[in-house]
């Protein structure tokens, strides 16, 4: 053994040999699905690096600022997403791994007969290096503009009511014609 990959650690008699390991930082990179649910659409991205890593550590429900995201001036939830092998995220299930659990219903599960139960592989609600997809609900956007005092209006002029219509007479119902029975 070699003396220069040699280290040792506390104690005259243990020699360990130290290997040195390259290190590989891998960023993460997520698509973000971004919906408006006042007006029902949705917009895509990729985000990457450092702007990535502000999500990792995140967790279902959390409402963040959008502008590290590049979503200027609003208020983004984050409402689900999943890995790359499509397991969704689930609220209930702490941290970030993947595991088994009994589901009923909701996300990662329909049953399709009343009562059903079956075990199905789930993520945590955590954001993690290994989440591909990530969908946030927009809560707020944009600066809330101040209301203006109200102007002095002069005294509005009472409008003149529109003719009252008359009622309708019920309509009756006209007895439905059987079809005439073809002869012997």
């Amino acid at each position: 053994m070699c003396l220069a990959n040699v280290m040792l650690i506390k104690g005259p008699q243990s020699v360990v040999p130290f290997r040195t390991f390259n290190k590989v930082i891998v960023l993460a990179k997520f698509k973000l699905i971004v919906s408006d649910p006042a007006n029902g659409k949705s917009s895509a991205s990729e985000i990457e690096g450092a702007r990535a890593q502000a999500l990792i550590g995140r967790s279902l429900g959390e409402t963040i600022d959008g502008s590290p995201l590049g979503i200027a001036q609003s208020k983004l939830r984050i409402t689900g997403g999943c890995d790359k092998n499509g397991i969704p995220m689930r609220a209930d299930v702490h941290g970030g791994v993947k595991k088994y659990i009994v589901l009923s219903g909701g996300t990662g599960f329909k049953p399709k007969r009343h009562g059903e139960r079956r075990r199905k592989l789930v993520r945590g609600r955590t954001i993690t290096d290994e989440t591909y997809q990530i969908n946030f609900a927009l809560t707020k956007e944009g600066p809330a503009e101040p209301k203006r005092p109200a102007e002095a209006k002069p005294p509005a002029q009472p409008t003149k009511a529109a003719p009252a219509k008359q009622p309708e007479k019920p309509r009756t119902k006209k007895a439905a014609k059987k079809p005439a029975k073809k002869g012997k």
